[in-house]
């Protein structure tokens, strides 16, 4: 009787342990680490593998703390929350490259980059950028 109970709990166990690990032909933990720091997360803590995904919390690039989840198979990443590829730095230098100087307030917000700057006419504008591909959306009078 014994016995029979200490196998049933390590099949038990197995079966649990089995459903927790990474698929054999799925991204491993190295991998996934690599990917996100290729996509411009930083801070990667707390990575494991829970419910078919890779689980983590991390840093996106415009500095927010995000809850991603990275499948193992495509390597797709999904966050809970929107973010942005692009950082403070990016949005300044897009518009600086557009004539904008003087570029202060850059946040991101609601999905979108707003900064205000000064147009070349010497007029202060509150601008709206696309929160992935830094194109300007909107310029408004400050």
């Amino acid at each position: 009787m014994l016995l029979a109970s200490a196998l049933s709990l390590s099949l038990l166990a197995a079966s649990s342990f089995a459903q927790t690990a990474a698929p054999a032909d799925a991204m491993k933990e190295p991998q996934v680490r690599q990917l996100l720091q290729e996509k411009g997360y930083t801070r990667i803590d707390d990575l494991d593998f829970e419910d078919g995904m890779w689980e983590t919390d991390a840093t996106s690039a415009n500095g927010n703390r995000v809850d991603l989840h990275v499948n193992p198979a495509d390597g797709s990443i999904t966050a809970d929350d929107l973010v942005s590829n692009l950082s403070e730095n990016d949005i300044k230098a897009r518009l600086a490259t557009a004539g904008y100087s003087k570029v202060h307030d850059v946040d991101f917000d609601d999905g979108m980059w707003k900064a205000e700057a000064e147009r070349a006419d010497g007029n202060d504008v509150e601008i709206h950028l696309d929160a992935n591909s830094g194109e300007i959306i909107h310029v408004e009078n400050d």
